[in-house]
């Protein structure tokens, strides 16, 4: 059931009105929270609930060990690796098996590996992350462990249990098991962030996927050097209208059932250098690298070189995230590395060696190196990955069959006018805080029926529910 359809819209307004009948009882509004987001994941595949009902279990219980054990870190080691091993199992056992047998017979080694046939559960990536900010809260006592259904509940929150954002036991789960009466929060937002991810994702993002990005990626070298060129740029706004448009629509979601979610996103494209882009891009993984991985590697206590050490293998680590698959190790590691030259580069130069020229030249530059490597992450594979660089610069005598100059035209537009654009939603939230109650149903199903009247047939899946 996607997050889009008329079927989950339906069944959504029926859940809101019994969970708010039940507003003077916030455990039995959590008990529907959970009910609800089990029934949603057993929708898609009753095994994906099973496998984390089992997940949940087994780790609320080491939890609960780690908490009254006199030796907490053992527990705590071995919530991790069961978190770890759980994750490579379902997302990189075929990933790790295909290499090794690739190493095995480059060797001579006629050995055949055994194969698995493994399912990988949606969502898998996000509630394994989670689960490990809880372990290591509840270690280090930030937090005390919760009850079992307070932890399923954290785990399983149907807004955030398919792409996130990656929520902290700090936050998310403080707010679920506060005996405060909820309240709608921000109601005026949370229809504004509806309005907005339905123009970003079914329209814009669904536009750009299905008359550009999707036909030049399948078959570049069909194509002109200038249709090539607009698929480039477009997929970097494709899938930022794309992953930013589902978390407005999961943000709204949660706001209506009075949760509050972190910001994962702000104004990416704006970044003047690669660690300014990480710092707005999909921040709830980016922060989560940084506290769980790069600063229990060592962060940058042992020195400048050890410390771009570090932050190269969060990189690869944050590619790796993404997908089973050397094109994803490739897109983390022209990051990683794209950002210890930039390190070095401050370090030579004693400033910052992109942002300390003009803002719009550095934006530029960090703009294009991103676009550079989400060809990586776009692409099928690696060959493909570079059947489309070939097809960038070579002459490829193709007919112009696509609008290209004019979408080029947008898409510099678009970019001219970012620092304005991004401030936009905000003042727009304000205007519909201004319409009376009745105005504000009727706008939201008008902006509806025009995105739905201009977006291309069916419901599109998000890029983001695949890692």
């Amino acid at each position: 059931m996607s997050y889009l359809s008329i079927e989950f819209a339906l069944a959504f307004v029926g859940f809101f009105t019994v969970y708010w009948g039940c507003r003077r009882m916030p455990s039995m509004q959590n008990l529907l929270l959970l009910l609800a987001s089990y029934l949603f994941y057993a929708k898609l595949d009753w095994r994906f609930a099973s496998i984390l009902a089992v997940y949940t279990l087994v780790q609320h219980g080491l939890s609960r060990r780690m908490s009254a054990s006199a030796s907490p870190r053992r527990w705590l080691q071995a919530s991790l690796l069961l978190a770890v091993g759980n994750l490579a199992l379902f997302k990189y056992f075929d990933f790790f098996r295909e290499s090794a047998q690739a190493g095995l017979n480059a060797l001579g080694v006629t050995a055949l590996l055994p194969a698995l046939d493994i399912l990988m559960p949606v969502g898998i990536s996000f509630y394994t992350f989670q689960s490990v900010s809880y372990f290591v809260s509840v270690y280090r006592k930030e937090i005390k462990p919760a009850a079992l259904p307070q932890f399923a509940l954290f785990l399983a929150f149907f807004p955030t249990l398919l792409a996130g954002p990656i929520c902290r036991a700090g936050d998310l789960l403080e707010q679920l098991r506060s005996p405060a009466r909820r309240q709608v929060a921000q109601l005026d937002r949370a229809l504004g962030l509806i309005a907005l991810a339905l123009l970003k994702k079914l329209w814009l993002a669904g536009w750009l996927a299905s008359a550009w990005v999707d036909p030049v990626f399948a078959a570049p070298d069909t194509f002109h050097t200038l249709e090539v060129w607009a698929a480039f740029y477009a997929y970097a706004l494709q899938i930022y209208l794309d992953f930013s448009g589902y978390t407005d629509l999961v943000t709204a979601l949660a706001l209506l059932l009075g949760i509050q979610l972190p910001c994962n996103f702000d104004a990416p494209y704006l970044a003047l250098n690669l660690r300014d882009f990480w710092r707005r891009w999909h921040i709830s993984l980016s922060s989560w690298i940084r506290d769980y991985v790069y600063i229990p590697l060592g962060g940058n206590r042992d020195g400048f070189a050890r410390a771009q050490i570090n932050l190269l293998a969060a990189m690869l680590l944050s590619g790796l995230w993404h997908g089973a698959s050397l094109k994803y190790l490739v897109w983390g590691a022209m990051h990683g590395l794209g950002v210890v030259a930039l390190n070095v580069g401050d370090k030579l130069w004693r400033r910052d060696a992109v942002s300390g020229a003009s803002p719009w030249l550095a934006r530029l530059i960090t703009f294009h190196y991103v676009c550079l490597a989400w060809i990586f992450f776009r692409a099928q594979s690696l060959d493909e990955a570079m059947d489309f660089l070939r097809a960038m610069f070579a002459h490829s005598g193709q007919e112009l069959t696509l609008n290209a100059p004019g979408l080029l035209l947008l898409l510099a537009l678009w970019l001219a006018a970012l620092p304005m654009l991004s401030s936009l939603p905000e003042r727009c939230f304000g205007r519909l805080a201004a319409l009376p109650w009745w105005g504000k149903p009727l706008l939201l199903s008008a902006i509806a029926l025009l995105v739905i009247s201009l977006a291309p047939s069916g419901i599109p899946a998000f890029i983001y529910y695949q890692f």
